[in-house]
């Protein structure tokens, strides 16, 4: 027999939800059958497994050790992929959540299974720092709860809690945060801005255009932004990401005439290369600088009213300090800084 006790990061999910993960490799028509049987019972009763589940409950598998030990994968998932993973670069971190600055080439989320991810280097960060057991991971995983394009750098959040994860979720899925990234763009703009217009993504070449008015399967996006320092050729820009679609900012900014600098899908060949040559700067200059939170309550009220910031990368960092600007080199510092 086998008893497991619902903890924080347990609570508020369905038990047959719970029983899935917990013995991963069972049909579901033999998790089933045993709740009909009473071979799985809730604080000693008969369940059907459409309950949801309090902190305290009590969950009883009477299963001998070889048949749960046959339905469970040899190690969860997460724990058999974290060979290669690097300690994530902590802004701030609490109980609830963790907030990570992503270098610039990785991937937020594994797209093939060999890939490693902020989630894999997070999950291994608390597997290492003992946050988390290998047997935690059967019943809860970590995961983020906002993603970055690969080669844009910046603000991560990622959720320790089950509590971090659907409440920091939700503020980003309500757009009730605020987001903030910095980039440097072709042209000189020396005025704030809000830009509108209607969003496609191609799925076949991942790409997106853009048009001004709405058509089948186009989404309504929302830009801001404001100059912080610019000269003949480019401007530094502080972007407030409204709506926060893919590849918004880099496609938005570039049908503006104003594309990224090192955007190769949506910018300029020509301007790219010369940086690329002179600076090395070999993917678009994208940064997710400034994270503002509204009012919070619960779990997450500590986390109320706050302001995060993200460290901008060396090159980025350089690049900006060492650029001749027209206008503003001082004010970009104090911005940044």
């Amino acid at each position: 027999m086998k008893e497991l006790i619902i903890h924080d990061n347990e609570a508020g999910q369905r038990l047959d939800k719970l029983l899935r993960k917990y013995l991963s490799e069972a049909p579901g028509s033999f998790i089933y059958k045993m709740l009909r049987k009473k071979n799985i019972v809730l604080n000693g009763k008969k369940a059907t497994g459409n309950e949801h589940l309090k902190k305290g409950d009590s969950v009883k598998l009477f299963l001998a050790d070889d048949t749960i030990a046959k339905f469970q994968a040899s190690k969860p998932e997460h724990v058999q992929q974290l060979k290669g993973t690097v300690k994530p670069d902590i802004i701030y971190e609490d109980h609830n959540v963790l907030f990570i600055n992503k270098p610039s080439g990785m991937l937020s989320q594994k797209a093939k299974e060999s890939d490693i991810s902020v989630v894999e280097n997070v999950t291994a960060y608390l597997l290492n720092s003992g946050q988390l057991t290998s047997e935690d991971l059967r019943t809860f995983r970590p995961s983020i709860c906002n993603r970055l394009d690969r080669n844009t750098s910046g603000l991560i959040v990622a959720g320790k809690s089950l509590a971090g994860l659907q409440q920091m979720g939700e503020l980003f899925k309500e757009r009730t945060l605020k987001k903030y990234y910095l980039c440097i763009v072709k042209g000189r703009i020396q005025e704030p801005a809000h830009i509108r217009g209607y969003l496609y993504k191609d799925e076949k070449t991942n790409t997106v255009h853009l048009s001004s008015r709405q058509l089948k399967d186009s989404l309504p996006i929302e830009t801001e932004y404001m100059p912080i320092a610019w000269n003949a050729e480019m401007t530094l820009l502080k972007v407030h990401l409204i709506t926060g679609r893919t590849h918004q900012i880099r496609a938005h900014l570039a049908s503006t005439g104003h594309p990224l600098l090192g955007d190769y899908k949506y910018g300029n060949r020509n301007w790219n290369d010369r940086y690329k040559k002179d600076w090395k700067i070999e993917d678009q200059v994208l940064h997710a600088y400034q994270l503002s939170l509204p009012a919070m309550e619960q779990e997450l009220e500590n986390l109320s009213g706050k302001t995060f910031y993200a460290k901008v990368p060396d090159l980025f960092w350089n690049l900006i300090k060492e650029t001749a600007w027209e206008h503003g080199t001082q004010e970009a510092l104090e911005v940044l800084h």
